[in-house]
């Protein structure tokens, strides 16, 4: 395990402080708001560990305020319901007195039923593609504050960077993740690892086809709500291929779907982000 995937996986190790209520800790990161797939990692997680039988099977999610990256965040559970097959989780993240961030999980047993997918595309192996370090070595002066933080996952985009195209892109990307390291053993760990993965590149998506980045003063961008379902069992710490597309962007916001297929064509999780796309001025 690398020193990032390490701090990573105690960055989602909560400490339990009361029954249903746990304590985040927050990365020694220069942001000015807490990342998003770190809330939502977290909330996964305290959310799991109450807990008795099934795995994740999905969750919808609402970004209510920005996080404040200098204070832990208290994660409040409410165990609205233990089925014999389903059970269902609501969360509540906490910073100031005020929600910041709020999810509904559902947990299930695996039974028998219909089985059909999406074929996976067909793409580059991620062997030979470089690694995002490498590919932004030209820029390392202008992303510093990039360099400087650690990067748990390793992504291998396919094609040209979707911030580095001028917006002249169709809304679709494609780039190849996982873990920097070998994980423990967890599904519920797997899945809050994807979980943080997955609020990583996908709002890009929604941006290919503009001429705005992250950091225009005249652009804002923001995770609104983030919703996510896990198929099959995967790890987290072996090739994902993440597949992406924005169907819409209009009013403000926009829209962008994703898949993870692992290295052998199944489609493992599926998810759905709607974000924030306001131009100023």
């Amino acid at each position: 395990m690398s020193e990032s995937l390490e701090f990573l996986v105690h960055l989602l190790d909560l400490e339990p402080i009361e029954v249903n209520i746990f304590r985040g800790i927050q990365p020694k990161e220069e942001r000015q708001r807490v990342f998003g797939g770190q809330v939502a990692g977290q909330a996964l997680m305290a959310a799991g560990r109450t807990v008795m039988h099934g795995r994740v099977h999905s969750l919808h999610a609402y970004f209510l305020r920005p996080g404040d990256p200098n204070v832990p965040i208290l994660y409040e559970v409410d165990r609205i319901r233990d089925g014999r097959s389903f059970t269902t989780r609501r969360v509540v993240a906490i910073q100031h007195g005020r929600a910041i961030f709020n999810m509904a999980a559902s947990f299930h047993d695996d039974e028998k039923g219909l089985d059909h997918q999406f074929t996976m595309p067909e793409v580059p192996a991620p062997e030979d593609l470089a690694p995002l370090p490498e590919r932004l070595a030209p820029w390392r002066e202008e992303l510093e504050e990039w360099f400087a933080r650690p990067h748990p996952i390793d992504q291998r985009h396919i094609g040209d960077l979707p911030f580095k195209h001028g917006g002249t892109l169709e809304p679709y990307q494609r780039l190849w993740i996982r873990a920097d390291g070998t994980l423990p053993d967890d599904p519920l760990l797997h899945a809050c690892v994807a979980t943080y993965a997955s609020d990583m590149s996908l709002f890009d998506t929604i941006l290919q086809p503009h001429p705005v980045r992250w950091d225009d003063v005249n652009f804002m961008g923001a995770s609104l709500d983030h919703c996510m379902w896990f198929h099959r069992p995967f790890r987290a710490d072996e090739w994902l291929l993440y597949d992406t597309d924005s169907p819409v962007a209009t009013g403000g916001r926009g829209l962008a779907r994703g898949f993870l297929y692992d290295r052998s064509g199944r489609l493992v999780v599926s998810m759905v982000q709607e974000g924030l796309a306001r131009v100023l001025g």
